[in-house]
């Protein structure tokens, strides 16, 4: 069975092509800049090459074309056929409350996406729009939706409910659901193993960090607690994105500016985090270049980022009375080992040491703790993809 896995940005479209007898990736890539005429696609094949094509597309629709012209395509064929594709994944940011766990796609399952749009207004609707493209380029082809907020609902109500009237709450659905709950629950699972020790023993803090960034606290292999909150703005500050407010800040600044919620929204989104600290681009790598260049704004970005991590593994470490394990993934967790080493080194009260030549790596899965370090420390990539996949292939055959 080969998966096509799809993970739709309001501008990108990312996919993997999975043969799932192997769990081997077939190809992957990114169409970019979707609706600007700057527009291209990064295809990736598994023998290592790679190429770019440059070609404008209005929409996903045009987008997805292109990408399947390409699978098929003989000079670097991947499939002959359209029909080897026996089912698409398709990563959605926003459940809510109506999805707990990944569901067969039907009209009634895109009306539901469509409700929780609010939840997550810059994911879901992108969503959508690759839902509709496949059913436009393969019609017949099963289809399978997997939620970021799923992994979260074991949550208890005292961790996700907000010390708001509780009208808000039944009327509105406003609590905390928490995003990257398919990557926080690989990554332990994978932390499980390495260690030969049952998830159900074991209390992990899960760290994904990249441009979106969030906290886990999972014990017995649940989560109990995640940073961010009725959207993924809430929790720690990240590249563009403000995290945790005094609520007042808000209003404040709308009073003052007299800017509608829509722009403020925007601008807690777009236009703050470490970006709006630093005075630079929103670029981590970048803010972290110029920390050590000794720019004191980027220096100020780089360290409240890292107390902020810092400070929710503390929290959850309390929550759980105890934490055996620190797991650090994302683009940023998996790649930063200076952010990595800051980060474990604030926790030494806690028994936490990192030994810095296993640090020194990218990438990798890799215990990266000292010997002598109560909490295990690791590294572990995530594979998002992977989880939908096998999720996918599992509810297609449960069906058929």
């Amino acid at each position: 069975m080969k998966i096509l896995v799809l993970n739709c940005g309001s501008s990108s479209l990312k996919y993997q092509l999975i043969n799932m007898e192997n769990e081997e990736v077939m190809a992957k890539g990114n169409y970019e800049r979707i609706g600007e005429q700057e527009a291209f696609l990064t295809h990736k094949m598994n023998n290592g090459e790679k190429f770019v094509i440059e070609k404008t597309v209005l929409n996903h629709t045009e987008a997805l074309n292109i990408i399947i012209r390409e699978l098929l395509n003989p000079e670097h064929q991947t499939i002959k056929s359209l029909s080897e594709i026996s089912a698409v994944g398709h990563r959605i940011v926003g459940g809510g409350e109506i999805f707990d766990k990944s569901t067969f796609i039907n009209e009634e399952t895109i009306k539901g996406i469509e409700e929780c749009s609010k939840l997550a207004p810059l994911h879901n609707p992108a969503a959508i729009l690759g839902i509709r493209a496949c059913q436009k380029e393969m019609p017949n082809v099963p289809m399978v939706a997997t939620f970021d907020t799923a992994f979260h609902q074991t949550m208890p109500k005292e961790n996700y409910l907000y010390p708001i009237p509780y009208e808000y709450y039944e009327k509105y659905g406003v609590r905390k659901y928490g995003a990257h709950g398919t990557s926080h629950k690989y990554v332990a699972n994978v932390a499980a193993q390495m260690l030969n020790k049952n998830i159900e023993d074991l209390k992990i803090v899960t760290c994904h960090l990249g441009q979106g960034a969030s906290i886990c606290a999972i014990q017995g292999g649940k989560s109990i607690d995640t940073s961010m909150g009725l959207t993924p703005l809430g929790g720690i500050p990240m590249v563009t994105r403000a995290g945790d407010l005094d609520p007042s800040v808000v209003t404040f600044i709308m009073k003052k500016e007299n800017i509608s919620p829509d722009e403020m929204e925007s601008i807690l989104n777009k236009k703050s985090g470490l970006s709006a600290i630093s005075k630079l681009e929103p670029d981590f790598r970048q803010i972290e270049s110029k920390s050590k260049d000794n720019n004191e704004d980027a220096i100020i970005a780089i360290n409240k980022f890292i107390s902020s991590i810092a400070q929710y593994i503390a929290r959850y470490a309390a929550s759980m009375e105890g934490i055996d394990v620190i797991v650090f993934t994302g683009g940023i967790g998996e790649n930063q080992f200076d952010v990595r080493a800051k980060i474990c080194n604030k926790l030494k009260f806690m028994g936490v040491e990192i030994d810095n030549n296993k640090n020194n790596v990218r990438g990798e899965e890799k215990i990266i703790s000292s010997d002598t370090s109560k909490v295990k420390v690791l590294l572990i990539p995530t594979n998002e993809e992977l989880v939908i996949a096998r999720d996918t292939k599992n509810i297609v055959e449960f069906r058929n």
